[in-house]
C-alpha cells in the first residue's frame, strides 16, 4: 500500500471516525513499506519487502474502553472495525486508571524524520551496499554475516475531541558480524541513520574486518577490575537500562534505581558525575524523531539529567495527574553529551586498560542500584601505554551504569548508534571508566 499523505491519512480516520456512537473514541493509523536482505557465510540467504498498514480503533463509555483492529479500509470494514470497538467496551470493566483523550494539542515544527533517499530504496539499492560489504570481507579472506533493512512509514492519530496528528518517517538499519576462517576472530559494526545516503557498508565493514583480523590468538587476562574504554555500541546496551528506568511511576512506588526510602525520588539529586548530560530533542538533526507520543501528547527538548543530575522523569497522564507532577511522555531518541577527543585519542591516554567493541546478553541483577550483567563480545583487547597490545579472552561484567557513570574519567565525541539489545538509535560518546568490574572469562569469540 502507498504510504498515505497526511491529507489522504486524515479523510480515513474522518470517514472512521464518523461511524463512532461512542462517548469517545480515538483512531491510530500506522503503515510502512519495508525490505531487507540478508546475508551468512559470504552469500546472501534471504531478500525480501513487507507492506504492512493497521488501523485500531479504541471506543470508550464512562472508564470502560474496548479496542479493535483491522487493516482493511474499505467503508464496511471501517464501520466494523468501530462497531467491534464498541461492543467489547461495553463488556469491558471500569478502568480506574482511564484518561479522557486528549483534545487538540499544538506540536513543534514539522521534525525531519523522513528522507526521500531512504524511501525510494528498492533491492537494488540494498544489494549493491551488501555487494560492497561482502567485497571488503572477501578481499580479507573473512566470513562475513549481516543484515541490511529499510523502512518508510507514516503514523496518525485521530480521536472525537478534535485531536489530529500525523508524522512521516524513513530508517535505514545495518548490522554486520565478520570472522576469521579459523573462527577464532570476529569483529562487529552497527549503523543507523533515516538517510540511506549516510550509510558506508563499506567502510563499516572495514571496522568490524579489522577487530576480527586483531583478536586472532586471544589471551586470558585475570577478571578484575579495569579501566575501560567502550565504544559507542558498548556504551548504548549500558546507558540505555538508565533510559528505560527513568519512569516517574515506578520510582515512586520504590521499584527502580530512580527511588528512594518512604516513597521519595531521586529527582533534583547529584546521581552521576557532572559532566554528564543526557537529553531528548525531536529536531536533533542526526536524531530526529516524531513530534508527539503515542498518545498524542507534545513531544519537547527534554533534560533528562544535567550535571550528573536528575532534573525529569517521564509519566503517564494518569501518573502525572495523580502525582501532580508534569506530565512528560517517554523520549523518542536520547543523547548524551560527549567530549571532543576521537576513539584512537582515548586510547592514546590510557596507560592501561580494556578496549570494549560491543557488550550483549544484558539481564538485571538487583533493579535497585540498577546492577546488570553480561558479556563482551567481538573484539576485545588490552591496551598498554597508549596502544593495543593483544587481543584478549571475552569478560562477563557486573556493573551499573549508575556506578560506570560516576567512575568516569574521559567522554569522547558523540556519535550516532544502534543498541544491540532493543535496536534504538541514540547518539552517545565512547566513555573512558574506571574501576569496571569483569567478573569471569567466557570462552565464547
Amino acid at each position: 500500500m502507498p504510504i498515505l499523505t497526511q491529507e489522504q491519512a486524515k479523510a480515513l480516520l474522518t470517514k472512521t471516525l464518523s461511524y463512532s456512537k461512542a462517548e469517545q473514541c480515538e483512531i491510530n493509523l500506522s503503515g510502512a513499506d519495508s525490505g531487507n536482505i540478508r546475508y551468512a557465510r559470504n552469500s546472501v540467504s534471504t531478500s525480501g519487502g513487507t507492506s504492512t498498514n493497521s488501523l485500531v480503533v479504541t471506543s470508550a463509555f464512562g472508564k470502560k474502553s474496548g479496542t479493535a483492529t483491522i487493516n482493511e479500509f474499505d467503508d464496511a470494514s471501517l464501520e466494523k472495525v468501530v462497531r467491534r470497538s464498541e461492543e467489547l467496551a461495553k463488556l469491558a470493566p471500569e478502568n480506574p486508571e482511564f484518561m479522557p483523550f486528549l483534545g487538540p494539542q499544538k506540536y513543534g515544527p514539522e521534525s525531519p524524520t523522513f528522507s526521500e533517499s531512504t524511501a525510494k530504496m528498492g533491492a537494488k539499492e540494498r544489494a549493491d551496499a551488501v555487494q560492497a560489504s561482502l567485497e571488503q570481507a572477501k578481499a580479507n579472506k573473512l566470513t562475513a554475516a549481516g543484515f541490511l533493512s529499510n523502512s518508510a512509514g507514516i503514523s496518525a492519530l485521530m480521536n472525537s475531541k478534535g485531536l489530529f496528528a500525523y508524522n512521516k518517517y524513513t530508517n535505514v538499519a545495518f548490522n554486520i558480524t565478520v570472522k576469521t576462517e579459523d573462527g577464532k576472530g570476529s569483529g562487529y559494526a552497527t549503523k543507523g541513520y533515516n538517510d540511506f545516503t549516510k550509510l558506508n557498508a563499506e567502510a563499516a565493514t572495514a571496522i568490524a574486518a579489522k577487530k576480527a583480523l586483531s583478536s586472532v590468538a586471544a589471551r586470558a587476562v585475570e577478571p578484575g577490575k579495569y579501566t575501560v574504554i567502550l565504544e559507542p555500541t558498548a556504551v548504548a546496551v549500558m546507558l540505555e537500562n538508565l533510559f528505560f528506568d527513568m519512569d516517574a511511576r515506578r520510582a515512586d512506588e520504590g521499584r527502580s534505581s530512580m527511588s528512594k526510602p518512604g516513597g521519595k525520588t531521586k529527582m533534583g539529586e547529584q546521581l552521576l558525575d557532572e559532566r554528564v548530560n543526557i537529553y531528548s530533542d525531536p529536531w536533533h538533526p542526526e536524531l530526529p524523531t516524531a513530534v508527539w507520543s503515542g498518545d498524542g501528547r507534545p513531544q519537547e527538548k527534554v533534560n533528562w539529567i544535567e550535571k550528573g543530575i536528575v532534573k525529569n522523569l517521564y509519566a503517564s497522564r494518569y501518573w502525572a495527574q495523580k502525582t501532580g507532577i508534569k506530565s512528560i511522555p517517554t523520549p523518542g531518541g536520547a543523547i548524551m553529551q560527549g567530549g571532543t577527543k576521537s576513539l584512537e585519542e582515548l586510547i592514546k591516554g590510557t596507560e592501561k586498560g580494556i578496549l570494549v567493541t560491543r557488550l550483549w546478553y544484558i539481564r538485571p541483577v538487583d533493579p535497585q542500584t540498577l546492577l546488570l550483567t553480561g558479556l563482551t563480545r567481538d573484539g576485545t583487547f588490552y591496551i598498554e601505554n597508549g596502544e593495543i597490545k593483544f587481543p584478549v579472552k571475552n569478560f562477563r561484567f557486573n556493573e551499573s551504569p549508575i556506578i560506570m557513570l560516576n567512575n568516569l574519567e574521559e567522554l569522547g565525541k558523540s556519535e550516532r548508534t544502534v543498541s544491540a539489545e532493543s535496536n534504538i538509535n541514540y547518539i552517545l560518546p565512547p566513555l573512558k571508566i574506571r574501576d569496571f568490574t569483569f567478573t569471569s572469562l567466557s570462552d565464547a569469540i
